[in-house]
Parts: C-alpha cells; sequence; structure tokens
C-alpha cells in the first residue's frame, strides 16, 4: 500500500533535515522543527512517511516521557536519546533526528489547573540548551570532549501557544503550521482506500461530505467497517470460544472476509460517526459534573505573570486594550433574556463570520492572573442558545468581568476575544 505525502510537508521537512546536515557559512539554522495543528491531521504519519523516503533514522520520545517521580530524569533522557541519535550516525553514516511527538502534552500549560513542575522546567531548559549547542551535549555527572554530530529534532503539537516562548523563538525553533488542502486530503484518504477500489470520484464524494473532519476520521470509518466481519467471526464460532480460538488455536488466523466497501455504505457508517461526535459535544455532563464554586477563595492562586510573559501567551491583549468604558449589562436585561444591542452586535457578528462562540467569566483577583473560567461553547448556527448563554453568565456572574471568544471552527483556534461587562470599580 502506497500512502501520500503532502508535496508542502515532504519539501518542509526535506529542507530542514537536509539544512542541519550541511556546513552553510554564517547562517544560524535553527535545530527544532515545530509542527503543529489540529488533532488527528497525520502530522506524525506524514513525518514517518518523510523520513522513511529520505532513509532516515529515527529516535523516539512522546509527551509521556517528559515527568517523572524523580526530578531531572525526563531532561536526562532527552540528552540520552539525542546522543544516541547522534551516535546512530557515526556508527551507521545515515542521517538521524530525534523526534519528540505531542510536545504540548507533556511541557505545556493550558491553564491554571496545569502543574508546571521542575521537571517541566528542566525540560524547557535542556531543549534551548541542546538548540544553542547541539555539538556539546553532555549527561549528568560525565563531560565528554569529543563534538557530537548535529542531530535535527522533530516536535509535534496541537497548541505551540501553551509552550514556553524562550523555546519557541526563531533562531531555536523553526514553526510549521500543519493543515492539508482539499487536494492533500483527497490523497492521503485515496492511500488509505487504495486497496478497496474506490474511484478518484468516490473518494471526492467522501472528503467532501465530511469536509471538517480530521484525516484520523477517514481511517477509523474504514476500521469500523469490519467490525461488522469481526462480529459475524464471533456469532460463528460462540462468544465463550474467542479466546481459545484466538490465542490457543492451532488452526491459524481466522480468515476475515473484505466488506462493502461501496460508497452509500461508507456515507451510512460516517454519518453514524459523525452524530456519535456530536452527540458528545452535545451532551457536555462534565459541566455538571464537575463544578467549581467561582466564590471559593481558599483555593491557590497562581502569581500573576508579568507583561513579556502575557504577551508570550497572547491571551491578554483583549483585556489590556479595551477601554475602562466597556459595556456592562444590568441585571434587569439578563433576566428578561435580552441583551443591550452594545453586546449584542459584536456576538452576532461572530455568528454571522460562522465562529464558534465561547463565553467566560473570570473574578477581579483572577483576572490579574488571566484565569478565566468557561460558561458555555456554543456553535455558530445556534445565535439565540448564545445569547441565551451569555444572558444567564451576566446574570450569575454580575459582578465578575465576562468576556465573549470567537472561534474558528475547523482550526479549533481563537479569533477573537473581546470583554463585555467589567465590575464596578
Amino acid at each position: 500500500m502506497s500512502f501520500y505525502i503532502a508535496p508542502k510537508f515532504l519539501d518542509k521537512l526535506a529542507v530542514h533535515i537536509t539544512k542541519n546536515f550541511m556546513d552553510l557559512p554564517d547562517v544560524r539554522v535553527p535545530l527544532i522543527l515545530g509542527i503543529h495543528g489540529r488533532k488527528g491531521e497525520g502530522k506524525s504519519f506524514q513525518c514517518e512517511l518523510v523520513f522513511e523516503k529520505m532513509g532516515v533514522e529515527v529516535v523516539h520520545m512522546s509527551a509521556g516521557e517528559l515527568e517523572s517521580p524523580d526530578a531531572g530524569d525526563p531532561a536526562r533522557l532527552i540528552r540520552l536519546r539525542y546522543r544516541e541519535a547522534a551516535e546512530l550516525i557515526r556508527t551507521r553514516g545515515r542521517m538521524s533526528v530525534l523526534m519528540i511527538n505531542d510536545l504540548d502534552a507533556g511541557a505545556g500549560r493550558f491553564d491554571r489547573s496545569t502543574q508546571y513542575t521542575v521537571n517541566t522546567q528542566l525540560v524547557n531548559g535542556t531543549l534551548m540548551n541542546i538548540a544553542d549547542n547541539p555539538t556539546n551535549v553532555q549527561l549528568p555527572g560525565s563531560y565528554d570532549e569529543t563534538p557530537l554530530h548535529r542531530v535535527p529534532i522533530i516536535v509535534t503539537g496541537n497548541d505551540f501557544s501553551t509552550l514556553y516562548e524562550p523555546l519557541i523563538r526563531d533562531g531555536r525553533m523553526e514553526k510549521f503550521y500543519w493543515e492539508p488542502t482539499r487536494d492533500d486530503r483527497i490523497g492521503i484518504v485515496s492511500g488509505i482506500f487504495e486497496a478497496d477500489g474506490l474511484s478518484r470520484a468516490q473518494i471526492e464524494q467522501l472528503v467532501d461530505t465530511f469536509p471538517e473532519q480530521s484525516i484520523d476520521f477517514f481511517g477509523a470509518l474504514r476500521s469500523r467497517l469490519y467490525d461488522e466481519q469481526v462480529r459475524k467471526f464471533i456469532d460463528q464460532i460462540g462468544l465463550n470460544r474467542v479466546s481459545s480460538r484466538l490465542l490457543k488455536s492451532t488452526e491459524g488466523a481466522p480468515k476475515i472476509e473484505r466488506p462493502n466497501f461501496n460508497l452509500e455504505h461508507l456515507l451510512e457508517i460516517g454519518h453514524l460517526m459523525f452524530d456519535e461526535q456530536d452527540r458528545v459535544r452535545r451532551m457536555r455532563l462534565s459541566r455538571e459534573y464537575m463544578r467549581i464554586d467561582d466564590r471559593d477563595d481558599d483555593e491557590e492562586i497562581r502569581p500573576a505573570r508579568s507583561p513579556q510573559a502575557g504577551k508570550a501567551v497572547g491571551r491578554n491583549r483583549t483585556e489590556r486594550s479595551q477601554p475602562e468604558a466597556t459595556p456592562r449589562a444590568n441585571n434587569h436585561s439578563a433576566n428578561e433574556g435580552t441583551l443591550p444591542s452594545e453586546i449584542a452586535e459584536p456576538l452576532q457578528q461572530l455568528a454571522i463570520a460562522g465562529y464558534n462562540i465561547g463565553i467566560e467569566f473570570v473574578d477581579k483577583r483572577r483576572f490579574q492572573t488571566n484565569s478565566w473560567k468557561t460558561c458555555a461553547c456554543i456553535a455558530s448556527d445556534r445565535h439565540e442558545e448564545a445569547a441565551r448563554e451569555l444572558a444567564n453568565c451576566l446574570q450569575t456572574h454580575p459582578n465578575d468581568y465576562v468576556r465573549i471568544v470567537g472561534i474558528e471552527p475547523q482550526a479549533k483556534r481563537r479569533v477573537s476575544e473581546t470583554i463585555v461587562q467589567r465590575p464596578n470599580r
């Protein structure tokens, strides 16, 4: 089975790897390439395809290895893996890279509930040190004067804004946002269904029917079709004999018939999967089960960020730029379920632009630490519900800051943040 490699992805990765193995005069080459984008778009898999095509040896790390009960272990492991990749270059004479998957999940800070541990600090410091001195990477307790071969580092993630800003600055990390085009999606999905006899037109119709789904959706769709054959196998041998047939039998692996891969059947299963996704989004039971009293003053408060840190995260720009006279909703209008025009207008503009609408609040004290809490997150086509939720939030939190957030549905990234209520001074 031959899989599709997006030309843009191949170009970016091949240039970065090759450049790090070349001696370019008076040029500072970033050691780290950060590939970020929506979940499930095949970032890691596309990397593996490029590595295979270029004949690159890969030393892997995952986000789960960036934390440990013992302080210093993850940082030491990064150095050990880097030196391992350098040794592969020296002994095998082949290009090698260190790849860290989902870096933001292991070293990122998403909200005030995410602990920033000593290991997180050491991981950030170690990666910065390696990026600055790629040929001099030492293990704790030892020193080797022999220079190492430079090893490019590839990291993947969904949201690099959660990472330590000095780590991702230009010069250390080159950023590449991966968002497959329609042609890329068709090419990748064609590779997934290559052995199943679907025509180019059928692949295009399948992709266009689910335009907002990630690449992983189509891989899961193909896997879902085999459920029917597995169910038939269970019915044939009996549920009580499945274990012995698969693990202890001398008959060999069971033969599974190829499922029905016609387009109508694929679309039917795809819509069932989409309905399950939508049901998860609409339930939002965690909001009922995990509500926290926002008036609880006994919980630990995170120290306020410096202005420089606020700029790095990029979440305080709206708050700092809002005038003091930002309109404030009164309880009367919230009780009636209506909103003043100065509040309803930006809400309507977000809905017209096709953005999902997030509603957040924070009290005076936590406003300084940018520790916002979520009231609701509403799809763009449910404007009336968003207005009701906003009115309820304004009524429930009359003495708090309240803001509305525009969220791009496909990329899941924030495009605007507007404070619609400020507490009395």
